[in-house]
This record gives structure tokens, C-alpha cells and sequence, in this order.
């Protein structure tokens, strides 16, 4: 590891656990939503990376959706944080077990607005509980579709399946969101060296209607983005 990945690791879990620390003194889906778009931006103004978003008209100012997004990064949610921050939506991510346990994201996941996805239990009823409560209180629901990071070459990765399933159960439309190019190797130039201004562009597409017959969402997500 390199003296600035060491110092960028570090600034990254002090802010993170910062964050994570000031989340546990707020209740209001909307001061989460701020600390939530605060912390993102201050960690990618430090990176020195800008976030463009591309159709910025097509994401709804109020309303509840299942966001889907690709990805390839671990600063995918802070893009999507800052791609979405002028709108009302608050959207509850879907967080694996790990990240609950995690040192470095532990309390930022458990009290930033999060249901956790725990692969090895048996049961999954407590899972979908839990996202008919959130749907039922008034917010979204935020889900990377494959599942884990895409690190292969591919554009996308292969979609897990759920989403389907979440939608048409919670009665609630899909908001698909890309984010484009190779933003796993943006960040790692980043973390080598944050002189240099980069940018990492997300695409809003058109809603996909949870009524619609749906034989494959992943198709569905291609034809948005002609992928």
C-alpha cells in the first residue's frame, strides 16, 4: 500500500465512522437523506472526483421506487446519494450482512437507512418484511440488482433476480439508474493520486412500471441504456 492509499484508508474511516456516529442522532428520513449526501460529497470532493449525472429530469422529485443500479465500486451508493440529492426521495439501501459487521462501514450501514440481506439464512420472509415496512412508512428501496460488485469486463454483470419479486409485491416502480464507464479503475487512480480532476457520469432512464409484464428486468435495464 502506498503513503496515499494508507492516508486516503484512514480519512475514509475516520469520515465514514464519523458519519455513521451522527446518523445514530437522527430520526428524520430527510436529515438522513442530508447527512447521508453530505458524507458522500466530502468523500468524493477529497478523491477529487465529480459526479455527472446524465437525464437528471427523469428522477421524480417525490414518490417511492426501487432504484437499481449496476455495480462495480464501494463508492457506489455516495454516487447515487449525490446523483439524487435535489430530490425528496429517501431510499432505504439493501445492505449484505457483512456491511453490518464491517469495521470500516459497521454503524454508517446500521443507522443510514439500510435492511439487511443476510444470504445464509434459510428464511427469507424477514427480508421482505422488512422492505414492506419501509415501502409502507413512505420511502424506497435502493438495490444493486447483481448482487455483488461486477469485476469482470463485461458491462453488467448477470442479475440476481428479487427485484421483480420486490416491485410487483410493494406495488412500487423501478427508477433505473447506470453509472457509467469503468468507475472501479476512476477510483483506484483516485486513491493514487487525487491531483487530478476525474469524473464519473450515472444515467437516469425512464421508469419501469411494477403493472408492466416483466419477463426479465435485466432486459429491461439493458433497453434503457442500450447496453
Amino acid at each position: 500500500m502506498t503513503f496515499n492509499q494508507l492516508k486516503m484508508a484512514i480519512y475514509a474511516t475516520y469520515l465514514t465512522n464519523i458519519y455513521g456516529y451522527k446518523l445514530t442522532k437522527v430520526s428524520d428520513v430527510q436529515d438522513k437523506k442530508k447527512l447521508r449526501t453530505e458524507y458522500s460529497n466530502r468523500l468524493l470532493s477529497k478523491l477529487n472526483i465529480e459526479i455527472k449525472v446524465i437525464n437528471e429530469d427523469k428522477i421524480p422529485k417525490d414518490g417511492q421506487y426501487l432504484l437499481l443500479s449496476n455495480h462495480r465500486t464501494i463508492i457506489d451508493p455516495s454516487i447515487v446519494e449525490i446523483a439524487t440529492q435535489n430530490s425528496n426521495i429517501y431510499g432505504h439501501w439493501i445492505a449484505k450482512k457483512e456491511l453490518y459487521n464491517s469495521f470500516f462501514f459497521g454503524m454508517f450501514v446500521r443507522n443510514a437507512g439500510t435492511i439487511l440481506l443476510d444470504r445464509e439464512s434459510s428464511q427469507m420472509s424477514g427480508f421482505f418484511k422488512d422492505i414492506r415496512k419501509v415501502v409502507k412508512s413512505g420511502d424506497s428501496v435502493y438495490i444493486f440488482p447483481e448482487g455483488t460488485r461486477n469485476q469482470t469486463d463485461d458491462v453488467l454483470g448477470e442479475f440476481k433476480g428479487g427485484a421483480e419479486k420486490i416491485a410487483k409485491m410493494n406495488k412500487i416502480d423501478m427508477l433505473p439508474a447506470f453509472i457509467r464507464g469503468r468507475a472501479d479503475q476512476t477510483l483506484k487512480d483516485a486513491i493514487r493520486d487525487s491531483s487530478e480532476h476525474r469524473v464519473i457520469e450515472i444515467e437516469f432512464g425512464d421508469l419501469i412500471s411494477y403493472e408492466d409484464n416483466i419477463d426479465s428486468i435485466e432486459e429491461l435495464y439493458k433497453q434503457r441504456f442500450n447496453l
